[in-house]
């Protein structure tokens, strides 16, 4: 039979199935056996090339609805409602339902999806961010210990987790939640510590959990400490398309049957289908490692606090980095102003507490000089237990620590950048001032300075332990010898009895990754490839960000948000510098010689010291005693033995009553 006829023969069964309404015959139902080999040939060839389109078109289908569920209708915009009776009809035809799509701005409330990790690939990376520490008590978060205000590791783990870009387990009792609880009370009535205590219902443990994340983080700075260059090494999620497994192909079977020859005996020359050709071949598009990838920067930010900001990531870190173990030098700034607090007025300020005549400098303000010499006594490789404070649980042998840089430097008016650059200043063409465009600002009020200190690695403690000594030096109350004395540990094996310094001036500015690590004593420099936030190569990847700006300058972005935060600062200083300097200037002026006293007339031969320690006011002390001559701490070996024995005390008392339990049992 020609195929003509064949075909004219399978279309009329279709037009009979459809007016009986019965199943209709189907591609594979149809009658072949009246093609000739040409005509089966080219049938084959049309279904071979359908089957592939149709396989593909499937394929990118099913990966656009995964990544785009808001297309799908939802019930209440979609209604099926019969065909219109202008069409014509009869009383076999049946009705074809027409969806009909309604578009409404209301839309229900979105659902959130459940969040499958492994369909996501991850890559393992490097972040550095900047934090004020005032608000928060220290960087490291203890699991069963809660403190009074949040940790700066807690609110990181958070918006991590809030971002996806890390999923942890999270044990039974512990906080499931994205948010941060603010507040000392309500985070009593929230958290427990340890386990949970009969009483304690609806209480959880805030326990963080960075296993499979290959968590490593550089420094673990005090309550209370900012740092401008954190960094921390951590496995994120990524955009990097999975790789699909290939599915093995069936070995194909010899057919001995009729198929494989043709009845006359000749070979059969139409093509044979290969299995392999029906599957969609994988066609990945080439991922760019920045320009495809996550926005990590503007992503954490839009979480974050405004007191913590991402500053930049790094794509690419060595495969072995730890951003504990592979920093090579950390580096400290402390800063503090000249004078240090309010200075004693008239003659009096320039006695010396302890009458034994006039001092070097007046009481509140510091001897820049004299404590730069005692701060480069610090560089070299020394033992510092007298600068510390002793960590017995981990009970070091020695403290010897390398301190590559110390120094009292100028810190520039902060600021000044929006002054001097041509980028952000009034005329665009250089140096200039708000003041009209000309002239040089002006420069008034306390002197600010900073105490640089770099090294391999500090103590616990150490910087403020080392700030506080220059302290006494700039006050004229200890010689930059005592430096020496306090490094000498053979003559001074236990530390004095001094106070550190206070830890709000204290900023970990930055942590160095060098190539080697630079034994020539040079300046170490930073190789690995930081991506800032604004940065040309990190633009690209901005394709989520709202607010069309470039992650730096903008509508929330990173320096929008500083910019807010230091403006707020910049106005209680003006206020209160304005209200301190009018102050000063009221009345007759006859304070200004008084000394602060009642009866400026009366001879003070022994007054109390006043002793500058960091923070915004000076501490009293009552008469002065020299560093030297302060009670002594026990010595590093003598404070270890006393914990290990206190340990050991501890383990033996466990063991009984883990005993005495077995037995009861």
């Amino acid at each position: 039979m020609p195929a003509t006829s064949n075909s004219t023969q399978n279309q009329a069964a279709k037009e009979s199935a459809a007016e009986t309404g019965s199943k209709p015959v189907t591609e594979t139902e149809m009658d072949y056996t009246g093609y000739n080999t040409t005509d089966l040939i080219a049938r084959i060839t049309t279904l071979e090339r359908q089957l592939r389109e149709q396989t593909t078109l499937l394929a990118s289908l099913t990966t656009r609805t995964n990544n785009n569920n808001n297309d799908k209708p939802s019930p209440a915009s979609t209604t099926v409602v019969p065909a219109s009776s202008s069409f014509p009809s009869s009383a076999t035809q049946q009705p074809v339902p027409v969806v009909v799509r309604r578009s409404s701005r209301s839309r229900s409330p979105r659902r959130t999806r459940a969040f499958n990790p492994s369909l996501y690939s991850t890559r393992h990376i490097a972040l550095k961010f900047a934090y004020i520490g005032s608000r928060y008590g220290g960087y490291e978060h203890a699991n069963g210990n809660v403190t009074p205000q949040p940790t700066i590791e807690e609110v990181l783990w958070k918006a991590l987790r809030k971002a996806r870009l890390i999923s942890p387990e999270l044990a039974e009792g512990t906080d499931q939640s994205y948010d941060v609880v603010w507040g000392e009370d309500q985070r009593r009535w929230k958290y427990v510590k340890g386990a949970k205590e009969p009483g304690e219902e609806g209480k959880v443990r805030l326990d963080l959990n960075w296993e499979g994340y290959q968590y490593s983080k550089c420094g673990r700075t005090d309550r209370g400490v900012s740092a401008f260059g954190q960094v921390i090494g951590i496995r994120v999620r990524s955009n990097r398309p999975l790789q699909p497994n290939p599915e093995p192909v069936p070995e194909e079977s010899d057919d001995k049957n009729g198929d494989a020859e043709q009845q006359n005996g000749e070979a059969d020359t139409m093509p044979s289908i290969n299995a392999a050709d029906l599957t969609t071949d994988y066609h990945a598009k080439p991922f760019d490692p920045i320009k495809d990838e996550l926005p990590y920067i503007s992503l954490l930010n839009a979480i974050l606090p405004p007191d913590i900001r991402v500053l930049a990531w790094c794509p690419s870190p060595p495969p072995t980095f730890d951003a504990r173990f592979s920093c090579r030098e950390r580096r400290y700034k402390y800063f503090f102003t000249n004078p240090a607090f309010c200075p004693t007025p008239g003659p009096l300020g320039m006695q010396r507490t302890d009458g034994m005549g006039p001092a070097s400098v007046r009481e509140g303000w510091l001897d820049i000089e004299k404590m730069r010499q005692a701060a480069r006594k610090l560089v070299g490789v020394h033992d510092f237990r007298n600068f510390c404070k002793i960590d017995t649980s981990k009970q070091m042998p020695n403290c010897v620590r390398r301190v590559t840089f110390a120094d009292v430097l100028d810190f520039p008016e902060t600021g000044k950048v929006f002054v001097e650059h041509e980028g952000l200043n009034q005329t665009g063409f250089g140096p200039s001032v708000l003041r009209n465009g000309s002239g040089p600002p002006l420069q008034g009020g306390p002197k600010v300075y900073t105490f640089c200190v770099h090294g391999t690695a500090f103590l616990w403690h150490q910087v403020r332990c080392m700030a506080a000594i220059l302290f006494l030096v700039g006050q004229g109350l200890e010689e930059p010898s005592i430096i020496d004395e306090l490094l000498d540990i053979e003559k001074n094996p236990g530390r004095p009895m001094y106070e550190m310094a206070d830890d709000a001036p204290l900023v970990l500015w930055d942590c160095i990754y060098p190539d080697n690590d630079n034994g020539s004593g040079g300046m170490m420099e930073d190789s690995l490839n930081w991506l800032y936030a604004g940065d040309e190569a990190t633009v690209p990847a901005l394709t989520t960000n709202s607010t069309k700006n470039d992650g730096k300058f903008g509508i929330g972005a990173v320096v929008d948000e500083l910019w807010t935060q230091w403006r707020d600062a910049k106005m209680k200083e003006l206020l209160t510098g304005s209200l301190l300097d009018l102050s000063i200037s009221q009345g007759d002026g006859t304070s200004l010689q008084r000394g602060a006293t009642r009866d400026g007339s009366r001879n003070f031969r022994v007054r109390s010291q006043k002793v500058f320690d960091g923070s915004s006011r000076a501490r009293t002390s009552g008469r002065y005693v020299p560093v030297m001559k302060k009670p002594r701490m026990d010595t590093l070996e003598v404070l270890n033995a006393k914990w290990a024995k206190s340990r050991e005390a501890r383990d033996k008392t466990r063991e009984e009553f883990e005993e005495t339990n077995a037995e009861v049992e």
